[in-house]
């Protein structure tokens, strides 16, 4: 199946629901556990090129998102919920960024 211009979200209600505007195909979830057993499906139903995760979820289900990081597809990213980013995503993209090129360019520390 193509997955170019697919993208999951996953997350509160409150947090995703804006998505729906955009195309995403939205998935509200109670808590993590909840959010992970929906992150495995997505990814092994290789529908979608890109899975959003809330940061308050991501951040209680970190060597998933890791695990699922190593793999082309889905990407899969952490975004702020609707109470505002917890650092989780930031953290990433700087550990990312690191991995990528060598050294801190973000934050120079």
């Amino acid at each position: 199946m193509e997955k170019v211009g697919k993208f999951a979200v996953i997350g509160d209600g409150e947090s995703v629901t804006a998505f729906m505007a955009i195309g995403a195909a939205v998935f509200k979830v109670k808590d993590e556990y909840e959010a992970a057993d929906t992150l495995r499906a997505l990814a092994k139903s290789d529908e979608y090129a890109v899975s959003l995760v809330t940061e308050d979820y991501a951040a209680k289900m970190d060597s998933l998102m890791q695990k699922l990081k190593e793999k082309p597809y889905p990407a899969v990213l952490s975004v702020p919920g609707a109470s505002g980013s917890n650092g989780y995503g930031m953290a990433g993209l700087k550990k990312d960024v690191e991995k990528a090129v060598g050294v801190d360019i973000l934050f120079n520390k």
